[in-house]
């Protein structure tokens, strides 16, 4: 039972942690608000979202003062870091879909794979495309791809989707230099090359297995695609001649991929040496234009030229087209950054912490099957809790170090307590995760269809996942 001191800790407003009790109380009414107003009272997401963030910085320990503040103070970081990204990609896939340059683009996968297997080029793509470049970015620039290819082979527009975006989540979360999965490897110590060749190994049959999922998912249910937030309309199918050219369909998609893949790399390479160094020079460089906000820029300028040079809409014409493209992406930045101050928030409450002290519990180190599972459990409920993935790979993957044995006693390399924690903070993917409301915004569905689709995919994706870590825990423990 919650006692009046702990009460009265909260009330002071101190940063004190209070126990795992209160935390996960807070969790429990943040959860019931945003479920209540969304599911029950038929709220708007963005008004549920802030509303259960208010409520939990309310209860959350810290000065009384910034319970109210700290929460404007949240939605704008959230903002900050994809505001612009999500603008630029809504007019980048406008002029993707008005040119004609993703009918292009779709043709030539179409070709290469044939129609009957669309959904393996989007899962490939996706799959491939999410190593260097953030999931939100991956799934902006392919969507207009999943929309064109269901239009002109009518192959189910819920099948391409989820192919598509489960193809991006699983390398999100397992193989560097992804943020997540780098700080994961960085932190159990583990050799990046091992992490990526692990990562990679443990990904591949998942994303085999996943794809008879979603089919399996598809078939059962139906989901129409819908027009575009606004009333946008979507031109048809054009005949070929008419169509720009294959480079310049792409450039606008690759370009932003080309650009932050180099940075990394360059990065990468460039860490530990001397400051004068040729390296550190072009690190400079790359940094710059492999920011996502800049390479989403010249992205988006590409975009442009194309429709303007194919289409010739007029000044009116595109300065209306680019107005339509921002006011649906201006909904998209509301909802995703309410998601994220409601994130931000359930980590003011020290959910995370509360996890880990039931979780560990002063026990001594475990071993074999046991750890796996404690890092993919724990990297889960951090996950529900909090939304961001990355921020559940962080706080797992720190808490597993102090737990990891020599590895006679483990009995297997560490490399698959990393996947296992990659896999784990895809787990439970609902309200409080910005991806949920990019797919759900984004690809047209209800806030109930991607809680039974998006949702148990994800899920699912996780828990195959696990199958296979310790599947080649087992089989291939490099001890």
């Amino acid at each position: 039972m919650v006692g009046a001191d702990s009460f009265a800790v909260l009330a002071a407003g101190t940063s004190d942690p209070v126990g795992p009790g209160i935390p996960l109380i807070i969790l429990a009414v943040g959860i019931v608000i945003v479920i209540g107003m969304i599911v029950v009272l038929r709220a708007n997401a963005f008004l549920a979202l802030i509303v259960a963030a208010m409520v939990v910085s309310l209860m959350s320990p810290g000065p009384v003062g910034e319970r109210v503040s700290r929460v404007a103070t949240a939605f704008g970081i959230t903002a900050g870091k994809i505001g612009v990204v999500i603008a630029l990609a809504a007019i980048i896939g406008d002029c993707l879909i008005a040119s004609g340059a993703a009918d292009r683009v779709v043709r030539m996968f179409v070709g290469l794979f044939g129609q009957k297997r669309c959904e393996v080029s989007l899962m490939a793509s996706g799959f491939v495309l999410s190593v260097p470049v953030f999931f939100d970015t991956v799934f902006y620039l392919l969507l207009p791809l999943a929309r064109s290819m269901h239009r002109q082979t009518r192959k189910s527009y819920l099948l391409l989707i989820l192919a598509m975006g489960a193809g991006a989540s699983i390398t999100h979360s397992m193989v560097p230099p992804t943020p997540g999965p780098l700080i994961i490897a960085e932190t159990l110590g583990v050799n990046l090359g091992v992490m990526i060749g692990i990562g990679l190994l443990c990904s591949l049959p998942t994303a085999f297995v996943v794809l008879l999922l979603v089919r399996a998912v598809a078939a059962r249910i139906e989901i129409p695609m819908r027009a575009l937030d606004g009333g946008r309309a979507e031109s048809e199918p054009l005949p070929d001649e008419r169509l720009p050219g294959l480079f310049m369909s792409l450039l606008p998609i690759v370009l932003p991929v080309l650009l932050i893949t180099t940075d990394t790399v360059v990065s990468s390479l460039a860490k530990g040496t001397e400051a004068d160094s040729p390296l550190k020079t072009a690190a400079g460089w790359t940094a710059l234009l492999g920011n996502p906000n800049l390479a989403m820029m010249l992205s988006a300028a590409v975009a442009l030229h194309v429709l303007w040079h194919h289409r010739k809409p007029g000044r009116e014409g595109l300065a209306k087209m680019i107005e339509t493209s921002l006011m649906s992406a201006g909904v998209i930045i509301l909802i995703t950054s309410a998601g994220g101050a409601f994130g931000l928030m359930l980590k003011e409450a020290q959910i995370g912490a509360a996890i880990r002290d039931l979780s560990v519990g002063g026990a001594t180190p475990l071993g074999g099957l046991k750890l796996l599972l404690m890092g993919f459990f724990v990297a889960f409920l951090i996950k529900f809790a909090q939304g961001s993935s990355t921020i559940s790979m962080m706080t797992t993957s720190a808490m597993m170090a102090t737990l990891i044995p020599p590895a006679d006693v483990l009995g297997y390399h560490p490399v698959y307590i990393a996947c296992a924690i990659g896999f784990g903070a895809q787990c439970g993917n609902w309200m409080n995760d910005s991806g949920f409301w990019v797919f759900a915004k984004m690809g047209g569905l209800t806030e109930i269809e991607t809680l039974k689709t998006w949702t148990v995919t994800v899920s699912s994706t996780a828990l195959i996942g696990l199958v296979f870590v310790i599947l080649f825990a087992t089989i291939l423990p490099l001890t």
